[in-house]
């Protein structure tokens, strides 16, 4: 074999695997963008709106930065019926269709938490707490 084609076939090898290793490190990630500041309100309190939609979290599932020890209120607005659960904290409202539903509690349990639909399993966001 040629040395020529020899160094082809490494340096080839070479970046198919560190392809594929930048993309599983991608998909460790799970694509989650950075975390995303809630509305501060003149009281101090982080509120985050949701609204559900045709099926569909409108502007995406997100991420938000919660400080920890702050009072959040969890606003869900919601096209149809179902629990909004706060995984974590196990707070739950009932959001009937075309209305909203307020979850307020204090964050003091660090770590990221989901919020969902939970009939529907549909999750609406994540809490960030830090």
């Amino acid at each position: 074999m040629n040395i020529s084609r020899l160094r082809d076939r490494r340096t080839g090898a070479l970046l198919v695997a560190i392809a594929a290793t930048v993309l599983t490190l991608a998909g460790c990630s799970g694509g989650q963008a950075a975390a995303i500041t809630p509305t501060v309100t003149a009281d101090g309190v982080q509120r985050v709106e949701l609204r559900y939609a045709g099926g569909a979290v409108q502007g995406g599932v997100r991420r938000f930065a919660i400080p920890a020890g702050s009072t959040v209120e969890l606003v869900v607005a919601s096209d149809v019926a179902d629990e909004v659960h706060l995984h974590g904290y196990d707070r739950a409202g009932f959001v009937t269709a075309g209305a909203t539903t307020t979850l307020r509690f204090v964050a003091g349990v660090k770590g990221v938490f989901e919020v969902e639909l939970e009939q529907r399993g549909a999750e609406l966001a994540q809490l960030e707490v830090s």
